[in-house]
């Protein structure tokens, strides 16, 4: 799940067309009740000319969405003004060291997934408490369980920030590469067919072997893909249930090595690192066929590929041996924001139904508001680009799956180590047992 800092900046424009085009949907109203943030103020949190600072990394979407100027039409005395860091990594460290100084943090700040669990166990009382804002509630019961769940505590008394997107896997496949290779290539059957990561190899090494697919195409893109997607269907990933490392007794990670291993072995691997100049190529090369895809991939897609390609990919309604999660962020609010009640009540507004409805229809940003998951405009998308696939059936089934294991502290910096060392089984031919110690010592490294 910590894979979301790579893509950001350079998915969220291109998404749009990926879902299709649609209109800009209502956002006078707010199913949150940002009223009882201060009884004199209003549903804006004040009466005052006041502009807030929004602290965000890449391009979140907010701006392009119009959603700036809609607030401006249900508050004409808030102005918003985004800080903008490029990397999510940069904007992580310049937040740290914001809070530990406590001076120069904006009044709205982005938590993004990957640093999530930091928030939570080392910052939390430098944030708002959601628990603790009127109609906490009601703010609670709109949001997936488990999105609720990363961004709180434990014991579950504080929780540092309100979800914004989330990015349910599924897999996207080029249509016309399975059908030139003599394979079935139909969403229902391959649904049935990639059930488990066993059955997906096995479909892949058909795909190696045939005699009719394109020169030098392999099924899917990298190992590290793979194990990077089916680490986190255990019960646990990285860290154990009382959230320290435990790489070694993961569930998750045995399973997920099993399966990249296995898939670089068996040579249905392009063996392409993700987001690199060739593996951007290969989405209109033809050098894999599959891969794991959140919703906002359909995006980075149809940038890459472009519109000739349009048809030619799809989407399968199945992520191989279960439901489970690609990115996503929440927004919190400092504690010592100049303008708090402000930021809670443009919070709310940002994270409720309407609001996630429409970065969804123009942005392609999938909703961790569920009741934003169930509305029509969601739930009945499809995309022209993805062989008219039911874009929004298919992530909103997987959305009401997901069960997400703890994530913690240093899961980035371990999931680097393992698929790093998959990548030399995969182009150097270590094997998984000498490429796996050798992952162990570096994570060692990270967390003593």
């Amino acid at each position: 799940m910590p894979r979301s800092s790579t893509r950001r900046h350079v998915a969220a424009l291109s998404a749009v067309a990926a879902i299709g085009a649609f209109a800009l949907a209502g956002c006078g109203n707010s199913s949150s009740d940002t009223s009882a943030v201060s009884a004199d103020a209003g549903p804006c949190g004040t009466n005052d000319d006041t502009t807030l600072t929004v602290g965000l990394f890449g391009t979140f979407g907010f701006k392009e969405a119009g959603l700036w100027d809609a607030y401006k039409k249900v508050c004409p005395n808030i102005t918003i003004k985004e800080d903008v860091v490029e990397q999510s990594a940069d904007y992580w460290t310049r937040l740290k060291t914001r809070l530990a100084s406590g001076s120069g943090l904006d009044d709205v700040q982005a938590i993004e997934i990957g640093f999530v669990a930091d928030v939570v166990q080392n910052h939390a009382d430098q944030f708002v408490n959601w628990n603790t804002v009127p109609n906490a509630a009601a703010d609670k019961a709109e949001f997936y369980p488990w999105k609720w769940q990363l961004a709180s505590t434990s014991d579950g008394k504080t929780t540092v920030g309100l979800g914004t997107d989330i990015g349910p896997e599924a897999i996207c496949y080029r249509s016309d590469l399975l059908k030139q290779a003599g394979l079935p290539s139909d969403p229902t059957t391959l649904a049935q067919k990639w059930d488990t990561w066993d059955h997906f190899i096995d479909f892949g090494k058909q795909y190696e072997s045939s005699s009719t697919k394109p020169s030098g195409s392999h099924f899917v893109d990298s190992a590290a893909s793979v194990f990077s997607t089916a680490v986190y269907q255990g019960q646990e990933a990285y860290d154990n249930s009382d959230g320290q490392p435990d790489v070694e007794n993961s569930d998750g990670v045995k399973n997920a090595w099993a399966f990249a291993s296995q898939a670089a072995q068996d040579g249905i691997t392009a063996g392409l690192q993700q987001f690199t100049p060739a593996w951007n190529k290969a989405f209109s090369s033809g050098a894999f066929a599959a891969l794991a895809c959140p919703t906002w991939m359909m995006g980075y897609i149809q940038g890459q590929a472009g519109d000739a390609y349009a048809g030619k990919w799809d989407v399968a309604p199945v992520l191989p041996g279960g439901a489970t999660n690609w990115g996503g962020s929440w927004l919190g609010v400092p504690e010592k924001a100049a303008h708090k009640a402000a930021a809670i009540a443009l919070v709310e507004w940002l994270s409720a139904k309407d609001q996630q409805v429409t970065m969804w229809k123009d942005g392609g940003h999938f909703p961790s508001n569920s009741q934003a998951a169930a509305d029509p405009a969601v739930a009945n998308a499809k995309s022209d680009y993805f062989s008219n696939a039911p874009v929004g059936k298919i992530f909103g089934d997987i959305s009401s799956q997901m069960k997400i294991p703890p994530i913690g502290l240093y899961d980035t910096q371990i999931q680097q180590a393992l698929t790093t060392q998959l990548t030399n089984v995969e182009t150097k031919h270590t094997s998984p047992d000498d490429a796996f110690s050798a992952a162990l010592d570096a994570i060692k490294q990270v967390t003593g």
